[in-house]
């Protein structure tokens, strides 16, 4: 039997609730656009190769912020933190008072890297592929670091943020 024969049976409104039950970290990803910081919010993150290093996430097409990030010098990317949500919610929304508000400190390249993240990596786009309705973005690390501290992540679950407690079994 060939995939994608056989119409699916559920909707997209079921999809995404099913989805929803799996938790994921929150990133955002950020870059300039004539100067100016752009950013955009994905829980769609993944490592996707070590030896070159590699990660993607997915943006979909009606993302009004992708086609100005495109045209960066590069993406940086910080894992937020619990304490982060009000950033990634900001982020989330459209309008050019994205960043208002949120602090950031240049990477090497001078790409925004959220102040109070885990983690960030400074990319490059190195290929982007064309999934239903988003694109799967595939990126080449060129610079990372962890942050001195270790404090939660910012987690989503079932369409809401939330936060990580460790158990002390």
């Amino acid at each position: 039997m060939t995939m994608g024969t056989h119409p699916a049976r559920f909707d997209a409104a079921s999809l995404k609730a099913v989805l929803g039950h799996f938790a994921t970290g929150v990133a955002a990803v950020t870059g300039l656009h004539s100067r100016t910081p752009v950013g955009l919010v994905v829980d769609s993150f993944t490592a996707v190769s070590l030896d070159p290093p590699l990660i993607s996430f997915c943006v979909a097409h009606t993302s009004t912020t992708w086609p100005r990030m495109r045209s960066s010098e590069g993406l940086c990317l910080t894992f937020l933190a619990a304490d982060q949500r009000d950033q990634a919610q900001r982020l989330a929304t459209s309008g050019p008072a994205k960043f208002h508000g949120i602090t950031w400190t240049p990477s090497p390249a001078g790409l925004p890297i959220i102040d109070g993240g885990l983690a960030w990596l400074e990319c490059e786009i190195d290929t982007e592929h064309p999934a239903g309705d988003h694109v799967i973005v595939v990126a080449r690390i060129q610079h990372l670091a962890p942050s001195n501290t270790t404090p939660a992540p910012l987690l989503r679950y079932t369409g809401t943020y939330g936060r990580f407690t460790e158990d002390s079994r």
